[in-house]
């Protein structure tokens, strides 16, 4: 059986070398980098069986996506489209050393992805998942989008699986009223919500620090288990049992940063391969700051580390929450 199942469209990032700017760059990196299979390929990586669902233009670049997530060792079930109207996602980068901060541009209209529906994805496997999981950046890409993410998580849902979904936010992609109004749609079938202290805040309207956007944002959509991660890197995970609801609170580890764009696919991926695997929250929060911090110290979004690395640093981490 399939653990986790993840679905969501993976553009293509492209980044000129060093911390060049676009305009002056002449070579570029090109990454498959989207939030649903950077969460496969860290659970993979930590012990899971993944599988990333999407659908790809049958082009080059489309093939280019697949086979970089295969190539980390996850399994792919993609409905290809032959439409040449069906594009490939796209995503320029351009990082940069303070006080220049960096800066990225969406090229994500009239994709394959916005196109998806139920039909096109195994919904046998779907329905007999531990865990599902989905961004919130491919259900904002269009209203057959969010419908089909929907599906998914009723599907999964229906049959016993936990449902997750990250806010997933990104200026440029979409108006913060369609974040919200999108999560407002899911929200019945959201068991768990990872979002960003500061996404929080823009995307759905919000104020507080990451305790009271933990607690305000778990009772308003009724949810099982909200993750904040916080400005500072560290996060705060609240999960709602019987009685109370106990807010847990976990502090990063200091490194110097290679590369910061597999963050957070590294967080959410060790906290739910930990869920997988039996762990409470507090120590799959643990393990999913401690992944974050090591997945900054590698560039590229793909998370690459075994159990026996993570250990120490889950342990840092919890040492240094205390």
């Amino acid at each position: 059986m399939t653990e986790l199942i993840t679905f969501g469209e993976t553009p293509l990032r492209l980044s000129p070398t060093g911390d060049q700017r676009l305009e002056q760059a002449r070579e570029a990196t090109i990454h498959a980098d989207g939030t649903a299979s950077n969460v496969a390929v860290a659970a993979d990586e930590l012990g899971a069986e993944t599988l990333w669902l999407s659908k790809l233009p049958e082009s080059p670049l489309g093939r280019r996506v697949q086979s970089q997530i295969e190539e980390q060792g996850v399994e792919t079930a993609v409905a290809w489209s032959e439409d040449p109207a069906h594009r490939q996602g796209l995503l320029f980068r351009e990082g940069a050393a303070a006080p220049r901060g960096s800066k990225q541009w969406h090229d994500r209209g009239n994709t394959a992805a916005a196109t998806a529906t139920p039909a096109e994805f195994p919904m046998d496997r779907v329905q007999e998942t531990e865990i599902i999981f989905a961004g919130l950046g491919t259900a904002v890409l269009s209203q057959e989008a969010a419908e089909t993410t929907g599906a998914l998580l009723r599907a999964a849902g229906g049959s016993g699986a936990m449902t997750a979904v990250d806010l997933d936010y990104s200026q440029g992609l979409a108006p913060p009223d369609t974040y919200s109004g999108v999560l407002e749609t899911l929200a019945a079938d959201i068991d768990v919500l990872f979002a960003e202290e500061e996404s929080a805040r823009e995307a759905l309207d919000r104020s507080g620090g990451p305790r009271e956007l933990a607690n305000t944002i778990a009772a308003e959509y009724d949810l099982e288990i909200i993750v904040i991660r916080r400005s500072d890197r560290g996060a705060v995970a609240l999960r709602d049992s019987p009685g109370t609801n106990i807010i847990h609170e976990r502090e990063t580890v200091e490194t110097e940063t290679v590369d910061p764009t597999g963050e957070m696919g590294a967080f959410v991926g060790a906290f739910l391969e930990r869920l997988i695997d039996g762990s409470d929250t507090a120590r799959s929060l643990s393990y999913a700051v401690a992944a974050a911090t090591l997945s900054r110290t590698v560039p590229g979004p793909f998370l690459t580390t075994t159990a026996g690395e993570l250990d120490p640093i889950a342990e840092t981490v919890v040492d240094k929450s205390r």
